[in-house]
This record gives structure tokens, sequence and C-alpha cells, in this order.
């Protein structure tokens, strides 16, 4: 449905006193309210089957924490990758295991301010916390807390204007509110978050939520980043992932087209319908596409554990190492020392032999401080991180 534009212009300045046209949405939910025909029912119903399947995948898995530690970080390398660092999973891995990389520090920090946000977000819903404009602000600041945002005013909403896709304001694709408004924006947003003035079911309300914040654009960096990172906490919130295991910046950065026009249209024409069905068919596909990880990390894990038992007396201690590589697939010998409780002298021994059996692999070639990883484990993590 066409409802016009929704929401309306106003005249703001840049700090170099630029005149802008500024947009201000109106507040949620839209009017007229949404109209779900039955091809829009039948994609959200799939996208609502498949965040089922997606939540029981616990049942697949030895355990969770093994898949999320990893899936979370490739979440924060496709979100940061959006928004231009070249980081790879494997390059943050090894900067969490202190090994060197070619990325520039940077790039690599920005991804794991990323994973600390994200963290941070979803202990805060667990410990019951609402999604509310003080948890996105406190994220903000764990997203910005070092490297090259730190002096963008971590945590707080913007004071000064705005603007996307251009460096010239007069050239720009879209204009946010001025910044006088931005906290009225958010407190609308809040509002309807926590079902006021009606409920909106959970879906819906994670879709049009993200939308609503990326038009908002309340802070001077970062927005792209909490604003997709919004859509999973919405959905943890209220019950719908009882673990945080959907992010949909892969399926954002295969479609980034399609997905920059869709925002457009609904600021434009209203066409609200044309974006859920979309976001039905990303959630359908994401978790989907996640399920089918789990199963080919729980098949991987168990033909390696097969294999690590026919070196029969030295596989006790082999498949403790192949415990920790499953949670952390990067890591150096003092690392699996510690996680383990196995003395350096039998995790070198232990990596030896799994490097016989190709399982794990030494990839800095230095005498000592040596990084090993699950290469296979890895790769097929590393699928769709290529940077852009």
């Amino acid at each position: 449905m066409r409802r016009g534009s929704t929401g309306r212009y106003i005249s703001s300045t840049t700090v170099g006193q630029r005149a802008v046209k500024a947009f201000i949405p109106k507040p949620m939910p839209p009017k007229p309210p949404l109209s779900v025909d039955a091809d829009l029912r039948d994609r959200l119903d799939a996208a609502l089957l498949s965040l089922g399947r997606l939540d029981s995948v616990s049942t697949l898995l030895p355990d969770t924490s093994f898949f999320l530690y990893t899936y979370v970080r490739k979440e924060a390398v496709l979100s940061s990758q959006i928004e231009g660092t070249q980081s790879s999973l494997s390059d943050l891995l090894l900067f969490e295991a202190e090994a060197i990389t070619d990325v520039p520090v940077d790039d690599v920090t920005e991804v794991s301010n990323y994973v600390g946000a994200m963290q941070h977000g979803l202990r805060r819903i667990k410990e019951g916390f609402p999604v509310s404009n003080r948890l996105i602000r406190e994220m903000h600041t764990k997203l910005l807390s070092r490297g090259r945002g730190a002096g963008k005013n971590p945590g707080e909403f913007r004071s000064t204007q705005n603007w996307l896709g251009s460096a010239d304001p007069s050239d720009a694709v879209f204009v946010p509110p001025p910044p006088n408004l931005v906290s009225d924006c958010m407190g609308d947003l809040e509002t309807w978050l926590h079902d006021r003035p009606d409920r909106t079911p959970t879906l819906i309300k994670a879709a049009m939520a993200h939308v609503q914040f990326e038009t908002i654009h309340p802070f001077l960096d970062g927005n792209g980043r909490i604003g997709r990172l919004l859509i999973t906490l919405v959905l943890c919130a209220e019950g719908v992932l009882g673990d945080p295991l959907l992010y949909l910046s892969l399926y954002l950065k295969k479609h980034r087209r399609r997905y920059y026009a869709l925002l457009d249209k609904v600021r434009t024409e209203g066409d609200w319908e044309e974006w859920l069905g979309f976001f039905a068919d990303g959630v359908n596909e994401t978790a989907s596409g996640a399920v089918k990880t789990a199963q080919r990390l729980v098949a991987l894990g168990a033909d390696d554990r097969d294999r690590i038992r026919s070196i029969k007396r030295a596989a006790g201690s082999a498949l403790r190492l192949h415990h920790a590589f499953q949670e952390r697939p990067v890591a150096t010998a003092s690392q699996l020392a510690k996680r383990t409780k196995l003395s350096i002298p039998t995790v070198i021994e232990s990596l030896r032999r799994l490097e016989e059996l190709g399982i794990v692999n030494e990839v800095t070639g230095r005498p000592r401080y040596r990084v090993y990883t699950y290469e296979k484990y890895l790769g097929i993590l590393n699928e769709g991180t290529e940077p852009l």
C-alpha cells in the first residue's frame, strides 16, 4: 500500500551552515494500518517457522556456546563490512588471539567493538532490561569505545545535523531529522516499542523498528550497526529467539541496493508492506542458512572426533583440544592449555597429532608464539564474509 510520505521536511543547517531539507518521520504505527495480504502473510509465516527451527538448533549442538561465539563474530564482521571495514572473520579471531594480522588495526578494533556492543545489549536483555533508548545508548558507548569512532560522542544522541550518501550535503541521498528533534523522535520510537498505543507482532515490530531507527539516524556514527543489532534485540527480548542466533547482515550485504531502495520507498511512499516482504524473506533465508551451518559444523565435529579416536592412547588429550577449538577455532598453545587444563608439553604434542590428521593448521610460521586454526570449521563460518 502506498500511503504517501511517512514524514515531513523542514529546513535545517549543517555545522558549516549549509542549508538542507531534513526529514522528520511520523510516529509509529503507520496510518492507515498495515495491509497484510495472503502473500505477505505466507512470507511472514515462513519466516516465523524458520525462526522456530533456528531456536531449536540447540538440540543439534553439543554446546550452543560453541556456535554462538563464532557466529556472533561473523555477524560483527559482516555488519562492519557494510560500513566499509575490510576485516574478515579470521582477522578478528587472530586479533582476539593476540596474533598479528595484515589488516589495519582500526578495522579489526571496530569489529571487536561491535562484538562488545552486541554482548552488552544481549546481556542486559537477559537481565530483564527492556529495549529502550537507554540500552541503545549504552550499546553505542561500547561500539565507539575505541578506534575511529571514539571522538564521535559515544552514547550520546547527535547535536549536529548529519546526512547520508555524499561528502557534500547538497548532494545528500537522505537527510535525517535536525538534532533538536532527535530525542523526540527516539522517544516516540521507544513508546511504540513498548506496545503503546497497541501491541505489534514481534517480527513486524523488529522489521519496522529497524527502518524507523535508520530514518532517525540518532548518532554521529554507528547508526547502521546499531540499527541492524536492534532487530536481534527485539526478537530476543520478546522471546521469539532464546539465543541471539539471527543476524541479517549477510542478507543485507548481498541485497544492499534493494535494501536501500526499500528504506527510501517507505519514507517517500509509505510502502511498509514491500519492506516487510523483503524482511520476511531475509529472515527465512538467514535462519534456514544458520540451521544448515549448525548441521554442517556438527557433522564436521563428529567426523573429526572419529578420526581423533583412531590415534588410540593419545586420543584423550587431542579430543579435549578439539573440544576447545570448536568453541574458539583460533588459538595459541598457551590459550589451549589454560582452557583444557592440560600441560603445555601435552598440548604441543596433541597439536602435532591434530596437524598430522589435517584437522588444525599453524598459520604464523613462527618458531614461537605460534597460532593454530581449526581450518575446516573456520572455513564453514567464513562463507560470505569476504570483504566487499
